[in-house]
């Protein structure tokens, strides 16, 4: 089996850039993989074609139109993906394209929404509400087409692709942990150091992080907060607090020397996309408690890995009440940390993943075939025990078929 694999890769700034650079040689020491770059969209010779997608139009756009041409299985990395297709219909001044898109996800209210978006009269849907119209229905309808498939990482993505309509292959892959480089700790001074990862936007409750950080300075004066990765939200900067560090992108090696200074990692995320933080991967790695956003992925983490914060009315509060917890329970965190490494290790093994990824693939491949094999040889057995076509019975097997996404 040979696969044509798209992805971005590093030196490009993005966590799936990461990911991959992580799977690929996983993969390749199982199957022959053909890393396809920027400028081809194809690739004649391959069985079957990965396509790893997210939300970033830079950096997945060329992607997006190489599934265009010839359906593969789809890596869903992020769920909602307005600003993906944003890029490639407004970025590319194809306001119709656009306004189809968001007429397909949201009717005649929304081909109006977008008129508004169009006109100025509305703000960015991809900035104010992109949850609400996640804009995923082009990349489920390829991936659903013979010799695709759908790769996800979390139970939450793949209830809303079900959801909304997708009826093809479908893959719970959990996210792969990179092994502990065993990178010392970079020397930080602080008596409690609290760390969040990645880069910094409004999804990431950073106000709410900043003023729960503040509380636990009233009781812990020598605690460090380090806000590390890319600002994209230069209004974040202004709300800067004494203990507060921020540090700009840094390279994976200084990453993990910074994380390994933590005793707390923080991870919020609200609205989330869907996403699977890479960076809470890490930490898990590493055995750093986590403190992360009760939505998404994040949800799904054991309550004996991760406390938990409800985005709600209360969330800076809660949020303080988990760190002042951490920083006052050394035992607290040291069983987070020790259970930490124990779920990482079952559940996001590396090697693992990648023989689920070889097992997917290899259904993509032959699973129209096996597919019809099966259905005939159910067929043929109800058959021989005399259900008919047009009986209760018949309904019932083609029910199970389809829940198993076996059915015609």
């Amino acid at each position: 089996m040979k696969v044509a694999y798209f992805s971005p890769l590093p030196p490009e700034r993005t966590g799936i850039s990461e990911y991959s650079e992580l799977l690929l040689p996983a993969l390749r020491r199982r199957i022959e993989v053909d890393v396809v770059p920027r400028s081809r969209t194809a690739s004649a010779d391959a069985d079957v074609c990965l396509y790893h997608v997210g939300n970033n139009p830079d950096a997945h756009g060329w992607i997006v139109e190489a599934l265009r041409k010839r359906p593969g299985v789809v890596v869903l990395h992020d769920f909602v993906l307005h600003h993906l297709v944003a890029g490639l219909t407004l970025g590319r001044r194809d306001g119709p394209g656009y306004l189809g898109a968001m007429q397909r996800e949201a009717g005649v209210p929304g081909r109006l929404l977008a008129h508004g978006v169009l006109d100025g009269v509305v703000p960015p849907l991809w900035e104010v509400r992109p949850e609400d119209f996640p804009l995923a229905g082009e990349v489920l309808e390829h991936a659903a087409k013979p010799g695709g498939g759908l790769v996800v990482h979390s139970r939450y993505v793949a209830e809303r692709a079900v959801a909304s309509g997708y009826d093809g292959p479908l893959w719970h892959i959990p996210h792969p942990a990179w092994p502990d480089p065993g990178v010392p700790a970079e020397d930080v001074a602080g008596e409690l150091v609290v760390g969040c990862f990645g880069n910094i936007n409004a999804s990431k409750r950073i106000p709410q992080l900043l003023e729960a950080f503040a509380a636990l300075r009233a009781e812990h004066p020598d605690a460090k907060l380090l806000l590390v990765g890319a600002d994209l939200d230069a209004r974040l900067s202004e709300r800067a607090l004494d203990g507060v560090e921020r540090v700009d992108y840094v390279d994976e090696r200084r990453l993990w020397a910074l994380m390994g200074a933590c005793d707390v990692c923080v991870s919020l995320r609200a609205p989330t996309m869907g996403e699977t933080s890479g960076s809470a991967i890490r930490a898990l790695v590493l055995g750093k408690p986590l403190v992360v956003s009760d939505v998404g992925w994040f949800a799904e983490l054991p309550d004996e890995v991760a406390l938990k914060v409800p985005v709600d009315a209360h969330e800076a509060e809660t949020l303080g009440a988990a760190l002042e917890l951490l920083a006052s329970n050394d035992r607290a965190r040291t069983a987070m940390g020790d259970a930490a490494r124990e779920y990482v290790a079952a559940e996001h093994d590396l090697d693992r993943s990648a023989e689920a990824y070889v097992a997917a693939l290899e259904e993509a491949v032959g699973g129209e075939a096996i597919r019809d094999a099966v259905v005939g040889e159910v067929a043929e057995a109800a058959a021989e025990v005399g259900v008919t076509e047009e009986g209760e019975e018949a309904a019932e097997i083609a029910r199970l078929l389809n829940e198993v996404r076996l059915g015609g």
